[in-house]
């Protein structure tokens, strides 16, 4: 074994009473070697239809253009020198599974579920037989290249949604064949609009997001329905460059600032308004890479909007309600000439919606009182941040959460990724809200051991059999659970 510099985590890691769980590093694929899994899916000439696919294309394309085919063109800026090269044992631990497991102590880690780096770019692709194929060679290279670390290591597989069909025979495979525990799931699927289809009109743009909740395409509950039946939890890793305002051609911090986050709301929000979470309330969805900031806002948002959006307090601005005698009148006595002129044009307002009818926005949710958001949105939704962002302690700030709420931040380390600078710092960083007092060691605690572990093992209460952490989270959901027994809170 080598011998590795004492790290300032692993110091760290010594004075805590509890383990640490990254929820969220990634490795990088070594491409050739994915190459030979893809071809022995789909064959030798799978590799070039792959390669007319891949997600390098777009750098390659759009450094190859002149400053001024990019203006008027306006390709989006792509992600580049994202990877780990000044620090060369960083780089190879991101790239070798067997030496991450070596590190991991060093790092100040116990256990790490691990996601891609090149499967990410995977729902890009519009081959959809090379987006199958390229799916089921990472999970097999992925089960391959952990296998044996899985008591600190674990893969994420990765599940394509283009379709629930295509979802659920993925699942089989990665599930039931190849054992793996945890999951990515695609999402906000970019489909092209139907009438501009129809229109033969070739425009990459005419295009909207499918956030498999509401409005989708199809009906995904087969697939929330598979995932409680095989015991397994949904997590997300979506981004949203190139979507709305973060399109820029030249500036890719511009384009990366708050597209996970974005991402993430946009399916949370879809999800929980098409009521998945009152469907499928043992469910546990998690989002990774953007955040909690963004799940505070939409939890109080929610909150909100249905005080002043259910049907009862719509009524407040019902326009068959309007006085328009009472309203004359008060024109009549305060209006200038410039309002008076136009007082027998009050009669219209009412008929100013068309005749809409109320509609109830949270009806999929069966919501009949404020906490029912509480109690559809806290224990069901989990949040990827990483550990060097102040935002983090507003998800355990009860007091600025309604109904005294703390959200279910959860700790990624981004190693492997431009994010994380240094593998050794994880640890120091996410604990710096502590030492500037903003966390107490409890919140602490929960962000980076006990929020993970309602995270997968609420789903699956085996998920950590087998682990170096295997006694301790037990111990931990069993205190959870009593005082889950004595408040009545989950």
């Amino acid at each position: 074994m080598t011998a590795f510099a004492k790290t300032a985590s692993a110091s760290l890691h010594a004075r805590l009473t509890h383990p640490v769980i990254d929820a969220d590093g990634h490795w990088i694929e070594f491409e050739p070697t994915f190459l030979d899994y893809l071809k022995q899916v789909g064959g030798p000439t799978m590799i070039d239809r792959y390669r007319r696919n891949e997600y390098s294309a777009g750098l390659r394309k759009w450094s190859g253009m002149t400053p001024e085919e990019r203006r008027a063109r306006r390709p989006l800026q792509p992600a580049w020198w994202a990877f780990p090269t000044l620090n060369s044992l960083d780089r190879a631990t991101a790239m070798l599974p067997r030496l991450l497991y070596e590190r991991m102590t060093d790092l100040g880690l116990d256990f790490a579920v691990v996601y891609p780096t090149l499967a990410l770019f995977f729902p890009a692709m519009k081959d959809h037989e090379v987006r199958g194929a390229s799916y089921r060679a990472y999970n097999l290279m992925a089960a391959d290249m952990f296998r044996g670390l899985e008591d600190r290591l674990i893969p994420a597989a990765c599940i394509p949604m283009e379709t629930p069909a295509e979802a659920l025979a993925e699942l089989d495979v990665a599930v039931n064949q190849l054992g793996l525990k945890a999951l990515m799931f695609a999402s906000l699927l970019r489909r092209p609009l139907a009438a501009t289809q129809k229109e033969g009109v070739p425009n990459r743009q005419a295009t909207w997001l499918d956030t498999l909740g509401l409005e989708s395409q199809y009906d995904y509950d087969p697939v929330w329905a598979k995932c409680v039946e095989l015991k397994v939890t949904p997590t997300f890793h979506t981004a949203s460059q190139g979507v709305g305002a973060r399109a820029t051609y030249s500036n890719f911090v511009y384009n990366h600032i708050g597209h996970f986050a974005a991402a993430g709301e946009a399916v949370c929000k879809s999800l929980f308004l098409n009521g998945v979470t009152r469907r499928f309330p043992t469910l546990k969805f998690a989002f990774l890479e953007g955040g909690v900031g963004w799940a505070c806002t939409l939890y109080s948002d929610l909150i909100g909007h249905w005080k002043k959006r259910n049907l009862r307090a719509l009524d407040h601005t019902n326009p068959a309600h309007l006085n328009v005698i009472m309203l004359a009148d008060y024109f009549r006595r305060y209006g200038a000439p410039s309002l008076t002129t136009h007082i027998d044009q009050l009669d219209a307002l009412p008929q100013l919606l068309g005749g809409v009818e109320a509609v109830d926005d949270f009806a999929r949710c069966e919501i009949t009182r404020p906490t029912d958001i509480l109690d559809l949105f806290v224990p069901n939704f989990y949040f990827g941040c990483e550990p060097d962002d102040p935002v983090n302690a507003w998800a355990f700030r009860a007091g600025a959460n309604p109904f005294n709420a703390k959200l279910r931040a959860i700790m990624g380390s981004d190693i492997g990724h431009f994010d994380c600078i240094d593998m050794a710092d994880v640890l120091p960083e996410a604990h710096e809200l502590v030492d500037k007092g903003l966390l107490d060691a409890e919140d602490f605690r929960d962000f980076v051991f006990g929020n993970p572990v309602r995270l997968w093992a609420g789903t699956n209460p085996e998920f950590f059999q087998g682990t170096v952490i295997e006694k301790q989270a037990a111990e931990y959901l069993r205190m959870v659970h009593a005082e889950e027994q004595t408040t009545g809170v989950h």
